[in-house]
């Protein structure tokens, strides 16, 4: 099968940069018409697009016909919606970006991403994982110590950069909302 180009791509259908939303330019079955809406919302929320017999992500789609290649790693949806493939809010991002940008579970009791209750210690523990090696930041009394010891550790990690609207940030937003950030 032959690779898809970005050549290929705009002559099959257009994309909105604005909306995030691809429309055939031609029409290739029986089903569809030219301008209909092209892909369906697959089972991990994510949309996705058949051409010429292979699914493709349409946020990967996106940067093929934007920037003319394929991500090399991962493509984040900056504001967590996987359906929302608007250019301005996807970017090309390793795993360790695209993590950072992940929601805070369902089972994280302090509301913190990176804070979580040690029984043996009684008390709050803060964690950051770098490159898959989880460092710890100490042991507090208090949930919100430790996330702040978390968010200080991710703005002096070079390689946290990439996560300028994280979970934690948002939770401290909450938390104080006259919280004056750096962005």
């Amino acid at each position: 099968m032959e690779k898809l180009t970005q050549k290929e791509l705009k002559r099959l259908m257009h994309y909105d940069a604005d909306t995030g939303i691809f429309t055939w330019l031609v029409r290739n079955s029986n089903r569809m018409k030219i301008g209909d809406v092209a892909g369906n919302k697959a089972v991990r929320g994510n949309i996705d697009i058949r051409i010429k017999g292979k699914l493709y992500k349409a946020h990967r789609l996106a940067f093929l016909y934007m920037e003319g290649y394929m991500p090399e790693h991962l493509v984040d949806h900056k504001n967590g919606v996987k359906t929302d493939n608007r250019w301005k809010e996807i970017r090309h991002a390793t795993s360790t970006c695209n993590m950072q940008n992940s929601k805070i579970s369902s089972r994280n009791k302090s509301g913190y991403p990176g804070v979580y209750w040690k029984n043996d210690h009684n008390k709050w523990i803060g964690q950051i994982t770098i490159n898959g090696k989880a460092r710890y930041l100490g042991f507090y009394d208090d949930p919100l110590e430790a996330a702040l010891a978390r968010f200080t550790a991710e703005h002096q990690c070079p390689a946290w950069e990439c996560n300028y609207r994280s979970e934690l940030s948002k939770a401290i937003k909450r938390t104080w909302p006259n919280f004056k950030f750096c962005e």
